[in-house]
C-alpha cells in the first residue's frame, strides 16, 4: 500500500468518526472500498445493518437505487453515495412512470406487483412487495393465488423463480447488462480449463448459463455455499467484485472469475465509478445526498416491510 493510499484511508476513517458515519460496500465494489467499509454485502442486508446502528450518516458505496433503499429504511439519517452517476442498467430498464402507465393500461389484469429490490424508490412505491434474489422464491410462493403476478424488472430472475415455484408470472423485459454478458460458450470455455470446478451463477444470468451451473443463488448464498461445499475450485458467474469477498471470507478455496465472450471477468461500469477519493469527498461534503419525497418513501417502505414480514 502506498503512502498516498494510507493517508487517504486515514482521512476516510477520520471523516467517518467525525461525521458519526457508517460505510457500506456492496459485494461488487472494488477491493479497496470493501476493505475500508464497516459492512460488505448485498443492498438490503447493508441497508438493514445501517438502520440498526446509531450512525447519523450512511455512506453507501454501491449504485443509486441502493442508496435509496438505505434512505427508505433510515429516513432520519443522511445518506450519501460517492458518485451520483453510479446507476444501474436493470433499475433503468423499468422507470416508475413507465410502470405506472403499464399498470393503468392493464388495470383489468389486477396485477400483484412483485419488484426485485434492484429498482428505484418510485418502482418500489408502485409495488405490492419487494424481493431479493435470496427470498424471491419464498415471496412468490406466498403471493395471492387469485391475482395475476407482474414481476419487475429482471426477466432472468423472474424466469428462474417461475422454474422454482411453478407460478405463472408476466415478466418485465429488463436485465442486468453485466449478467447477460455471460454466455453458454464462455462458460464452456472456462469449464474446459477447470474441468473439476463447481460453477456458481447468479439468477440474473440467462437461462442458457443457469443450465450449466451447479448452483444458482444470491451473492450472500454464494459465500456459505462455497464455504460448505467440499470442492476446491469454483467458477463464480457474477460481477467480478464478488471474488474479493469470497477470497477474504473463504481463503482456503480457489475462486475463478466467470468470463464473458470478450473479457476474462465481468466488471460493472457503474459499480466501478466509486473510488476511495469519491468516498472521502462524499463524507467530507455530505454530497451527493439521496433525497426521496416522503410520500414515495413511505409507500416504498410498506412494500419492503411486507417482504420482511413474509421472509
Amino acid at each position: 500500500m502506498t503512502a498516498v493510499s494510507t493517508d487517504l484511508i486515514s482521512e476516510i476513517l477520520e471523516l467517518k468518526r467525525a461525521r458519526n458515519a457508517v460505510i457500506l460496500a456492496h459485494n461488487y465494489q472494488i477491493a479497496a472500498i470493501q476493505e475500508v467499509a464497516d459492512f460488505v454485502g448485498d443492498s438490503l442486508g447493508l441497508s438493514r445493518q445501517a438502520a440498526a446502528t446509531d450512525a447519523e450518516v450512511i455512506a453507501f458505496c454501491g449504485v443509486h437505487f441502493m442508496g435509496e433503499t438505505a434512505k427508505i429504511l433510515s429516513p432520519g439519517k443522511t445518506v450519501v453515495i460517492p458518485d451520483m452517476d453510479a446507476g444501474c442498467s436493470l433499475s433503468d430498464s423499468c422507470p416508475d412512470e413507465k410502470l405506472a402507465a403499464f399498470l393503468e393500461e392493464h388495470r383489468d389484469k389486477n396485477y400483484y406487483v412483485i419488484a426485485y429490490i434492484n429498482c428505484s424508490a418510485g418502482v418500489k412505491a408502485l409495488s405490492d412487495v419487494i424481493v431479493t434474489s435470496g427470498n424471491a422464491v419464498k415471496i412468490v410462493n406466498a403471493a395471492p393465488a387469485d391475482r395475476n403476478i407482474l414481476f419487475v424488472p429482471d426477466q432472468n430472475l423472474g424466469a428462474w423463480v417461475m422454474e422454482q415455484t411453478g407460478r405463472k408470472m408476466d415478466l418485465w423485459r429488463g436485465s442486468c447488462y453485466v449478467h447477460v454478458e455471460f454466455t453458454r460458450e464462455s462458460i464452456h470455455r472456462i469449464k474446459a480449463e477447470y474441468p473439476g470446478a463447481v460453477v456458481v451463477a447468479h439468477p440474473e444470468c440467462t437461462h442458457a448459463v443457469r443450465l450449466l451451473a451447479d448452483e444458482v443463488c444470491s451473492t450472500e448464498k454464494m459465500v456459505s455455499f462455497c464455504r460448505e461445499n467440499p470442492a476446491k475450485d469454483f467458477i463464480i458467474v457474477t460481477e467480478s467484485g464478488m471474488l474479493h469477498r469470497l477470497r477474504r471470507e473463504v481463503p482456503d478455496k480457489n475462486f475463478i472469475p466467470g468470463p464473458t465472450d470478450h473479457c476474462a471477468c465481468a466488471d460493472c461500469r457503474y459499480m466501478k465509478l466509486n473510488t476511495l477519493e469519491k468516498l472521502r469527498d462524499c463524507l467530507k461534503n455530505l454530497e451527493p445526498q439521496i433525497h426521496i419525497p416522503e410520500e414515495t418513501r413511505a409507500k416504498a417502505e410498506r412494500s419492503v416491510r411486507r417482504m420482511l414480514e413474509l421472509s
